[in-house]
């Protein structure tokens, strides 16, 4: 036990150093809540679909939920129901057992309603797609997210940082005027 203590004095204290603000990203809360009141009459409610990912832009997405990004201080939340959503944020190349959910997920949110397609499986079908004109189709998947619902942005990375896809949620935003 001493050997062990011994050794946690000695290495101190790792972990990451955080990033430097990004002055371009910041944004007025006051300025993004009453944009989210303007358009959705109330708090900005995101319905989160996983079509099929490896939970690598899940894992992500749960960071942006953390007390460091604090996306639900801004007036923004995720819900269970996307008859409750204004937004859906789909992840991964749509397998074929989930088309279908997504469709019904999609009709089933009220308008207006936006679609942020999260990470490179989402954008273009990913390690999946065998080249760009299949764009990750094959007997098990349906590929990107926009061959089956519209999609209003996307978000690339393989995982897309917790910065980027807060800034691909706000974008959806700025472009629903």
């Amino acid at each position: 036990m001493y050997q062990i203590i011994k050794q946690i004095i000695k290495t101190g204290i790792k972990s990451e150093v955080p990033p430097p603000p990004d002055e371009a990203l910041r944004v007025s809360p006051a300025r993004l809540q009453q944009q989210i009141l303007d358009i959705f009459g109330g708090a900005l409610a995101i319905r989160f679909v996983d079509a099929g990912s490896c939970n690598g832009c899940e894992l992500e997405i749960h960071a942006v939920n953390n007390p460091y990004y604090n996306l639900e201080g801004l007036g923004i939340k995720f819900v269970a129901s996307p008859r409750h959503a204004d937004m859906l944020l789909v992840t991964g190349p749509v397998s074929r057992h989930m088309a279908e959910a997504l469709k019904r997920t999609y009709e089933a949110t009220p308008d207006p309603k936006l679609v942020v397609a999260i990470g490179d499986c989402a954008c273009t079908g990913g390690i999946f797609a065998a080249d760009d004109s299949q764009a990750g189709e094959s007997y098990a998947s349906c590929g990107k997210v926009s061959n089956l619902i519209p999609v209003d942005v996307a978000v690339a990375g393989c995982p897309p940082t917790p910065t980027a896809i807060m800034q691909g949620i706000l974008t959806a935003l700025s472009t629903q005027k």
